[in-house]
């Protein structure tokens, strides 16, 4: 890369993969074939983007750094079905982006994200609706949160709010060294499948985000507390507890998805009465 005149630049979480074997472990991996449409985020130099295009119908993908647009364009000369995006993908109409590109036909996302972005990405593709498969290799203590048991310490409001959407997989790591530059910590493989309806049926699913970050805005908190944050009384609080067999002792790391969305019922139906 210095030879060829390109820096990394920590800021933006630039972290590549050189090696064919592992890239071409990473799409394996992905199960996406010659009809799949594939949105890809974090481009840098294409390493992973050409691998894709050898093996799918189409790849968008995007890269914010402009100078390594410039060596992306080199980079994969002579593949017609790459679209590069300059553009961070947060400011992007991804509903907008799958109408021009792929006929408005849903698509897979396959990626080495930045890690600053992890969380924001997941839940931005998640909650779009238009994606039907997802993986994306991220931080292993990122992909162990998401793939966490009620009781763990990693068990938190991510957990919950990809579990709602998704059936996880966790399906390699990979150490450091692999990357260049090398970061401080392990990256995992992880494939979000998502469902065609949440995981858990909710009566109000704003008031069920707002339940589970209560829950869990400060872990030290007994829930029948924590929950104080919602704006209910206390007794309305401990009785909706009581009905839907949460102890008002337990802490929210020990609710399972289920049971939030028993409890989020009940108080949408004493909201309600």
């Amino acid at each position: 890369m210095r030879v060829r005149g390109f820096d990394t630049k920590k800021s933006l979480g630039q972290n590549f993969i050189m090696d064919k074997n592992i890239l071409a472990k990473i799409v394996d991996y992905s199960g996406v074939n010659l009809d799949d449409n594939v949105i890809e985020i974090g481009a840098g130099l294409g390493t992973l983007t050409i691998e894709l295009a050898k093996r799918v119908k189409k790849v968008v993908t995007f890269e914010i750094d402009k100078e390594a647009v410039l060596k992306l364009n080199e980079n994969v000369k002579g593949f017609n079905n790459i679209i590069i995006i300059n553009k961070d993908i947060r400011e992007a109409n991804l509903k907008d982006i799958i109408n021009t590109y792929f006929e408005g036909n849903k698509c897979k996302v396959v990626a080495n994200l930045p890690y600053y972005i992890t969380s924001f990405i997941i839940m931005y593709l998640l909650q779009s609706q238009l994606i039907e498969e997802i993986t994306i290799l991220i931080q292993k203590e990122v992909a162990d949160r998401i793939c966490a048991l009620p009781g763990s310490k990693e068990y938190g409001v991510l957990t919950i709010a990809v579990n709602y959407y998704a059936k996880p997989e966790i399906l390699f790591s990979l150490p450091p060294e692999v990357f260049i530059p090398r970061p401080k910590v392990s990256s995992t493989l992880i494939k979000l499948n998502l469902l065609k309806n949440p995981s858990v049926s909710v009566k109000d699913e704003k008031l069920f985000f707002r339940i589970v970050k209560a829950a869990f805005g400060q872990r030290r908190k007994i829930i029948s507390n924590s929950l104080n944050s919602i704006g209910l009384g206390k007794n309305t609080i401990l009785e909706a507890l009581r009905r839907c067999g949460i102890n008002e002792k337990q802490r929210g790391e020990t609710v399972s998805i289920e049971k939030f969305a028993d409890l989020t019922n009940i108080i949408f139906d004493i909201m309600n009465m």
